[in-house]
């Protein structure tokens, strides 16, 4: 298996130039030191503990229209005439959706029937035929239309592209602070762990790089720690609030995490409701919870973690008012 390069990720982000936000790297409130312009304070040396790394900020709500729109861009055309097709719980649906409407294109998306009702609503909204399953059957409900419709399927992590894109986060945090060492990624398919682990670890070696995922849903920790792969079934992984990390690693994300990443941890599912609150109200960022575990791993791991500076990649802040409210209250 081909794993991808820092000059896939490379190329990637010149690919989703102008249409993904790079987004900022933010002081953490509660890490010593006040939030100031993009690198300032790493600039002037204030020590500062944890970095946020806010991709809810992009147009989608998530990190995943970097993968997603690199790899429709890479389709040919008179393939990509005929439309593309995915599974997703939400946030990739929501980046394919978004990148078929820029390109003209038709989109089908297969969600499972317990997906949020907030991702299913803003999904059709960007345009996307959305077809809803029980979650066992997404995989091979998506295989089918793809060949009845003749359509390209492209995966939410499963895929050397979309990995490529989503690694253009890690060439953004070493640009912004060239002597990170810890970054803390939310693992569910591994696609955005595996990317940003290829890109941190080509630019900085000495950085280490943890992934970070529910108990409830902790098969990537399991497969880590037995070196093979280990797949939990959706009765049990569906148990966790952070609905973007139900899904298993592939063969593809596993192999590019036993390269790259140095472990995987897991957090509880109330470490991860108190990591929301606390970027809410001490950091003024709405996160989902499978955006938040990043923070959660942070504040349970932190006297294990590497000393000096971290960022915790904030993947998506997708989740509804009613959701949000109980958690905060």
């Amino acid at each position: 298996m081909e794993l991808v390069t820092l000059s896939d990720v490379q190329a990637a982000a010149r690919n989703i130039d102008g249409v993904a936000v790079r987004t900022p790297l933010l002081a953490a409130p509660w890490a010593g030191a006040s939030r100031g312009p993009q690198g300032e304070a790493a600039r002037a040396g204030l020590g500062v503990e944890l970095w946020l790394k806010p991709e809810s900020l992009q147009p989608v709500g998530a990190f995943k229209l970097r993968g997603a729109y690199h790899t429709v861009a890479l389709i040919p055309a008179d393939v990509r005439a005929n439309g593309v097709v995915a599974h997703s719980s939400g946030n990739h649906a929501q980046a394919l959706a978004f990148t078929a409407r820029a390109f003209g294109i038709p989109c089908v998306i297969v969600m499972p029937d317990v997906s949020s009702p907030v991702k299913i609503a803003a999904t059709r909204a960007l345009g996307a035929e959305v077809e809803l399953v029980p979650p066992p059957e997404r995989l091979n409900r998506c295989a089918e239309i793809a060949a009845e419709r003749g359509m390209t399927v492209v995966p939410p992590f499963d895929h050397h592209d979309v990995i490529a894109g989503q690694g253009t986060v890690g060439l953004e945090i070493v640009a912004d602070l060239p002597d990170v060492a810890c970054v803390l990624v939310p693992v569910g398919g591994g696609g955005l762990a595996s990317g940003v682990a290829v890109a941190v670890k080509a630019l900085r070696p000495e950085a280490v790089v943890i992934g970070i995922e529910p108990e409830l849903a902790g098969d990537a920790a399991e497969s880590m720690a037995a070196g093979e792969l280990r797949k939990w079934p959706v009765e049990l992984t569906y148990r966790t609030i952070a609905d973007g990390l139900r899904t298993a690693l592939s063969e593809r994300t596993f192999a590019h995490l036993r390269k790259y990443v140095d472990a995987v941890l897991t957090v509880t599912e109330a470490e991860i409701e108190g990591a929301m609150r606390e970027l809410a109200v001490r950091g003024r960022l709405v996160v989902e919870p499978s955006g938040a575990v990043s923070v959660a791993g942070y504040l349970r791991h932190r006297a294990a973690l590497p000393a000096g500076r971290t960022v915790a990649v904030l993947s998506g802040g997708n989740v509804g008012a009613e959701a949000l409210v109980r958690v905060l209250s």
